[in-house]
């Protein structure tokens, strides 16, 4: 959700630890460009979808992928 991305946002924001990586692929209408620009500007690895396309299909298959690229090597 835009709101649940906005908060993690803001805690990272506010912290000295740094994710490994956040997928930040919210869907809908209210806040969704916002949430995804303020992830954008935090320095930590990050997947996201432009626009306001996403949802949990989309987080499920970035997983998927990673963790097959992670098979692979």
């Amino acid at each position: 959700a835009p709101t649940a991305l906005l908060a993690l946002c803001q805690q990272v924001s506010n912290s000295t630890v740094t994710p490994g990586l956040i997928i930040g692929v919210p869907v809908g209408f209210v806040s969704v460009i916002e949430s995804k620009q303020a992830l954008a500007q935090l320095n930590v690895p990050q997947i996201s979808i432009e626009g306001r396309k996403g949802g949990s299909p989309a987080a499920a298959s970035i997983v998927n992928a990673l963790l097959i690229l992670a098979t692979q090597n």
